[in-house]
Formats: C-alpha cells, structure tokens, sequence
C-alpha cells in the first residue's frame, strides 16, 4: 500500500498540473470506486461539475482537493473531494487523445490550460481504494490540514489522523508523552496513524533499522532522545523515498505520469530477509536480516543491530 512519500508524489503532480482548474465533467464508469460517497453517482457529479480545485492536500496517506464554486473569493473552502489510494490505485493526469486504460473507475475533465493535460483518471486494479465528496472541519490545533494549504481544515474523515514526522506542525514532545502512557511495541505504534501518520511497513521496517531499534520495544521504556532518534530516522529515509520519486515492487504504484519510484533499491531492512544487514557487513560481519511474523504481516530487522533492550 503507498504509504507518505508515494501520496506526496502523487500530491505534487496534481498540484502542478490541476490546481486552480475547473472540473467541466466527471464520469463514473464503476461506481464501486465511489461507494463511501453515500448519496450515489449523481449527488457525487454534482459537487464537483463546475467546482476549482483551490489546492492538493496531503495529511498522512490522506490526499484531498478543497473545492470553491467562486475561486476568486477569499472565503474557506468547504468541502473537498477526497482521494484514498488503497493498494492499487492510480491517479493520471492525461490527455483526452489516450485510450482509457482497464481498470479506469472515474473520470474528470478540467478547463483547458496552456498545453497541460485535461483529463484526471482513477484506476484502481483491485477497488480497495476510492473517491468521495466530504465536508472540511476545523483542525484541532488550528493549524494548517496539511501539505500543500494554508487552511486550518481536513476532512471529516481524517479528522482523527495524526500528523505525519514531515509535518511543520508535527509535535514529538506530544507523540512522546503518548508512547510512554501506552503498553504496546514500538512498531505498532508508528503503525498507528492516529499517533503519527503516513508511515506503513515498509518505511517503519527501515527508520527502526536506521534508529538501531527492535520493533517490539515496549513504547513505554522510550526515552525522549529515543523518541526523537525514530522520528528523525523517520523523516531522513521518507525524505529519501520522496527525491526517489517513492518506492515501486510492480506497476502498481506510480506518479501522475505514469513512472515508477526507484527508492526499493535503496533499502536496507524491508523485504531483504536472509540477505547481508549493510550496516555488519561494513563491520566485517555477516549478519543477515531477519523476517518476523507481525501484525499479520512481515517485520524485517538486522538481529545484531536491532536488539531487543
């Protein structure tokens, strides 16, 4: 599933490409794509024929796009049209001229501009992933949403999400406190994104193995310092993945122009079970990294760099 820096890839596209344009049309060729917009297809057309997209927002894995029916006025923004990429999906900027891909869900056309492309499709292979028109609420610091926008709103439904370790407004002295008040791993916590968001398995795997940290460390033995070790190990390799354009395993993932990310030939944790830890082999060892059941899921962690304290 992307996780932080494929969505901000995918932010920056769209950012570029269609903010400050007007939606002159929208097909839904799978509403399935659009089932947690409640009111249906029509309702879902509706809100967005005639709307600006003001900007693209990011908050976590969370993307939105604030929506003004009069793009000159001054006034907050609404309600946005909501993006969740799920496992599969796609979000391309392309031209009218390209034939529609297989698994196309939703369609927007945009107002023309210079030579940039009109239309905004949503393909989505497995329809884990989807679109819906929402409200925007006050945030509950009164700071800014997210990346991208000045306004202190989000949606709804990602009221609850926690900011993300590349957030300005990211508080660690908070995500501390709240690490040493619960009895859990320190892995589930980073997963927990109302904690902290836009980390998932992959970039958890490799800011533990960049922190030197088990992933089952109790969070309630964490010390500031450690707390602010994990954050910024955190932040370097998202940031990372960001300039690699994000990570890609199949063609899957991709930005708003259809390429691949390049950062998984940068890991040094994640999905390298019984390969050389990097980190040993500089040392002259030949520790390999390990694969723990977790979650449901796998946990990759050098047995020798990563001990459990």
């Amino acid at each position: 599933m992307p996780e932080l820096p494929e969505v901000e890839v995918v932010r920056r596209g769209l950012e570029r490409w269609i903010g400050g344009r007007r939606i002159t049309s929208v097909s839904v060729p799978d509403p399935r794509s659009i089932r947690r917009h409640s009111l249906g297809v029509e309702d879902f057309r509706g809100n967005l024929i005639g709307a600006t997209v003001l900007d693209v927002v990011r908050r976590g894995k969370f993307l939105w796009l604030p929506l003004t029916d009069a793009p000159d006025s001054a006034e907050e923004p609404h309600t946005a049209l909501v993006a969740h990429l799920g496992m599969s999906g796609q979000l391309l900027v392309e031209s009218p001229e390209q034939p529609h891909e297989k698994h196309l869900k939703v369609l927007l056309s945009f107002s023309p501009r210079d030579d940039a492309p009109e239309e905004l499709r949503f393909i989505d292979q497995r329809i884990f992933g989807g679109l819906f028109v929402t409200s925007l609420v006050p945030t509950t610091d009164r700071m800014p949403g997210g990346d991208g926008s000045e306004w202190a709103l989000i949606p709804e439904e990602a009221a609850h999400i926690g900011r993300d370790p590349l957030d300005p407004y990211f508080d660690i002295e908070a995500l501390h406190q709240k690490l040493r008040s619960r009895k859990t791993g320190l892995k589930r916590a980073l997963l927990d994104q109302g904690l902290v968001s836009g980390i998932g398995n992959i970039y958890a795997d490799e800011a533990l193995w960049a922190a030197k940290m088990h992933y089952a460390r109790p969070t309630q033995t964490m010390r500031r310092p450690d707390t602010e070790r994990i954050i910024q190990a955190a932040r370097d390799v998202m940031s990372r993945a960001l300039d690699a354009g994000g990570t890609s395993f199949d063609s899957l993932y991709v930005n708003v122009n259809g390429a691949s990310g390049y950062f998984a030939r940068s890991l040094n944790a994640y999905g390298r079970e019984g390969e050389p830890c990097y980190r040993c082999a500089d040392l002259g060892l030949s520790t390999t990294i390990r694969r723990d059941m977790f979650m449901n899921r796998s946990s990759h962690y050098c047995p020798r760099c990563q001990r459990m304290r």
